[in-house]
């Protein structure tokens, strides 16, 4: 009898345990199960970081699902801490943006739930989970951003920070124990200081002369940072200097960016979806629009450089008058291993305190 009838189909998982879109039925029911929930909780979600305004305004506007924002100042530490507190909880964090190293964590404890999205076989091998429990959406380059009008002249490499001039001016984006952007900064220093992806004491002893010389200041900056009495020299990615420039010009400032050639680091922020989301469909979904032609440029539009742009520019889906407002950068991109980005983690935990926050 079977062999005369439809072929055997199995059913649709639940959203939580679902692995892809066909795993519940194709995206059309994804959207439905996602609508039906009706919220998407987010957490460390700046609307000025990485354009995720855009990005929250656009999800809302085309699936009509409302997405909330905790703590938009939070680090990706804050993050992981949230789902390990909340699990079970209905407020807990469906979805996570997080340093490299801290999705590591994330795995490592089982917080994360695997999920293949649309575009994941165009996600670069090196820029993903290979059991999809995150992958990598959008990055930049550590970036020395600088007030022209407040110094004599704007440093462009990290060996310029040493001089005098920038007494009490330096500062980077965050604490490098909770924040991916300030980790990544003293991982740039590291490079320029004799350091590798093996060894990132140097640029923990970097920022240590700072701050033994006056240089470093650890004034947490916000956005505009200037005008608030905030440092005027920030190291950061380049995504979140440049998209300081017009605020600060809009209040005639003069911010200009550069990537430091003596310490050149790139990393990519990774997307989860925490495997205890109490808006399962939503999550998935969210993932999905992330990783869309539409959210893709829309990162793109926040300077920041989407991880699928080398296949977008292949098949002419990359906003070109975008792309080409991106820093010119040198190379290709090399990354730390997870192994090498753990002993990293390490080093600072144990050392980053008494070598320069005291």
């Amino acid at each position: 009898m079977s062999a005369c009838g439809e072929p055997y189909k199995a059913p649709p998982k639940r959203s939580s345990l679902a692995t892809s879109a066909e795993d519940v039925g194709g995206m059309q029911s994804l959207v439905s199960a996602a609508k039906k929930e009706g919220t998407l909780n987010t957490i460390a979600l700046p609307r000025d970081w990485a354009n995720y305004g855009a990005l929250i305004d656009g999800f809302e506007r085309k699936y009509g699902i409302r997405v909330r924002v905790e703590n938009p100042g939070g680090s990706s530490q804050d993050e992981i801490n949230t789902v390990q507190a909340r699990k079970g909880q209905a407020n807990a964090p469906d979805v996570l943006d997080v340093g490299d190293s801290f999705a590591h964590a994330g795995v490592q404890q089982g917080l994360l739930a695997p999920y293949h999205v649309a575009a994941y076989d165009s996600i670069p091998e090196n820029q993903k989970d290979p059991l999809a429990r995150w992958y990598n959406n959008y990055g930049g380059y550590v970036s020395i951003g600088c007030a022209a009008e407040l110094v004599e002249t704007c440093p462009k490499t990290f060996a310029d920070l040493k001089k005098p001039q920038y007494k009490d001016k330096v500062t980077l984006d965050g604490d490098p124990t909770r924040s991916g952007s300030a980790f990544a900064g003293v991982y740039a220093a590291a490079l320029a200081n004799h350091g590798s992806f093996d060894d990132i004491q140097p640029g923990i002893d970097f920022f240590a002369e700072l701050k033994k010389a006056g240089n470093y200041s650890s004034v947490r900056t916000t956005v505009p940072p200037v005008d608030k009495g905030g440092s005027p020299i920030i190291i950061s990615w380049d995504f979140l200097n440049l998209s300081r420039t017009e605020p600060l010009r809009r209040k005639g400032v003069d911010w200009r960016v550069s990537i430091p050639f003596d310490g050149s680091f790139a990393e990519y922020y990774a997307m989860a979806i925490n495997k205890y989301a109490p808006h399962p469909a939503a999550a998935r979904l969210w993932q999905e629009y992330l990783f869309s032609t539409e959210g893709q440029n829309l990162r793109l539009y926040g300077y920041a450089r989407p991880v699928l742009m080398a296949a977008m520019a292949e098949d002419g889906t990359l906003d070109k008058a975008a792309a080409a407002k991106l820093p010119t950068v040198e190379g290709t991109p090399v990354f730390p291993t997870e192994t090498q980005i753990q002993k990293a983690r390490e080093a600072i935990a144990r050392g980053w305190a008494d070598a320069v926050s005291g």
